[in-house]
């Protein structure tokens, strides 16, 4: 089964040691894995780290795209600072913008499990059995999560499609605040020209 796997440690050394170690088992009889990226928590809000790509679907090892990468995007990006808790409140206000919202499950349990000071090893992988890829981490405190890969794929756009409308929804209300302060402007010069009348009236009388 292809699956997102996670791996939460709570010693970051850890992390990036388990991450230096995947580079060179990346494929065995009971799984491969294509693309990997680590994510420290700092201050409510992801912050990535490290990333690698085997080049299965790429031509470098860069996250230049494919889903590790985009989670990347979205996890460093203004949704996952609304994921991770930062805006926890503001992410509540916007439950009810659209379906979307209600469809990112996986990317918010790995952004709000995920404590500050922690690391987390995202992976996504081809697994025959969940044993074996357990079993490179089993010497590390860690929480392994899983989640097939094709369901974060859909949650991947679902958050992109949030992004977009939030960006929209702000550009809105931005418009609109311009507009209320412009007619505000309007109004202070209209009684100040007015003003200045009525003082050449009385000026004259």
């Amino acid at each position: 089964m292809e699956n997102v796997v996670a791996v939460i440690f709570k010693v970051g050394s850890e992390a990036y040691q388990s991450f230096s170690e995947m580079k060179s088992q990346l494929i065995t009889n009971d799984y491969a894995v294509s693309q990997m990226a680590l994510f420290k928590k700092e201050n409510g809000n992801l912050v990535a780290q490290d990333e690698f790509d085997s080049g299965i679907n790429t031509t470098d090892d860069t996250l230049r795209g494919g889903l590790i990468g985009m989670l990347v995007g979205i996890w460093t990006g203004p949704i996952g600072m609304l994921l991770c808790g930062s805006y926890g409140a503001m992410f509540g206000s916007i439950q009810d913008s659209g379906d979307a919202a209600q469809n990112i499950s996986m990317l918010e349990t790995v952004g709000t499990k995920l404590n500050d000071g922690e690391t987390a090893l995202i992976m996504l992988a081809s697994e025959n059995n969940e044993e074996s890829l357990n079993r490179c981490f089993a010497k590390y405190d860690n929480e392994i999560l899983r989640y097939d890969a094709a369901v974060v794929s859909q949650e991947v756009d679902d958050a992109i499609a949030l992004q977009k409308e939030l960006a929209k929804e702000a550009k809105q209300k931005a418009r609109e605040a311009k507009k209320q302060q412009r007619q505000s402007d309007i109004e202070e010069r209209r009684s100040k020209i007015k003003s200045d009348f009525e003082a050449l009236k009385n000026k004259l009388k």
